[in-house]
């Protein structure tokens, strides 16, 4: 026997702490045997949305990965690239607590997919030129600075060219074309029903676009200098070009 107790959840009350409270209250309750609950509804569907959402991201980050080591020929490279992924997520989640907004399962997860794309080319941008300079003969350290120095305006560009189109999506920017060009009556107005469901897709990449542009010209640099060290470090071999502090010799 099935017994199926449904409910709506009152204005200014967020369903998933309603949800929360009533699992802690039946996770206390003594059930007799043979009687069990479950969680349906939009919770159920929620579970395998972000079930979903995990799997896409695991395949999505693995197929940059094989890209990426197709492309610089090296397995430790694509890991710098991908850290940059991992630390704008930690930013769209910084973004979301401190504007204390409520985050879609659904969009915001499609956000991050879309996100690591952008954040992904901006790394593979600035490792590609360091490789180059390095092939160059250029010593590491010079040549990861030249490289940060470089690729800082298309980086940066990059960074505020999407984060401006976003912007008018965030906030619900309503235009009336139709009206306008008919009855020369724009009718603009902020917010909207698309709001809550294009908002948390545009915020999640404006949050990890402005935390990922910055690790992009702090943290990749960084992280590949360290991965040259290490690998002259365990290999007992000049990889790249590392410089050492020499006194020139004089000749008299």
């Amino acid at each position: 026997r099935v017994i199926t107790l449904s409910s709506n959840v009152l204005n200014n009350y967020n369903a998933n702490e309603v949800v929360q409270e009533i699992v802690g209250h039946l996770d206390n309750y003594s059930f007799p045997d043979g009687v069990s609950y479950k969680m349906t509804g939009e919770q159920e569907e929620m579970a395998e949305t972000m079930a979903f959402m995990g799997k896409a991201f695991l395949i999505a980050a693995l197929l940059i990965f094989m890209i990426l080591v197709l492309q610089f020929n090296s397995t430790s490279k694509p890991f710098i690239v991908l850290a940059e992924i991992v630390f704008s997520v930690i930013g769209v989640l910084i973004g979301f607590a401190l504007f204390k907004m409520e985050m879609s399962v659904v969009m915001t997860g499609v956000g991050i997919l879309a996100l690591s794309g952008i954040v992904v080319r901006n790394g593979i941008l600035l490792v590609e030129f360091t490789d180059m300079l390095i092939a160059q003969g250029m010593e590491l350290r010079a040549a990861i600075i030249e490289a940060s120095k470089t690729r800082m305006t298309p980086v940066l560009l990059t960074a505020m060219a999407a984060t401006a189109g976003l912007i008018p999506l965030a906030v619900g920017f309503n235009i009336d074309f139709v009206k306008m060009f008919t009855e020369l009556n724009p009718h603009i107005f902020f917010g909207g029903d698309n709001v809550a469901f294009w908002g948390p897709l545009s915020w999640t990449m404006i949050f990890g676009l402005i935390f990922g542009t910055i690790l992009t010209l702090v943290l990749v640099p960084v992280l590949y200098l360290l991965v040259a060290k290490l690998k002259v470090k365990v290999f007992k071999r000049s990889l790249v070009p590392v410089a050492e502090e020499t006194t020139p010799a004089t000749a008299h």
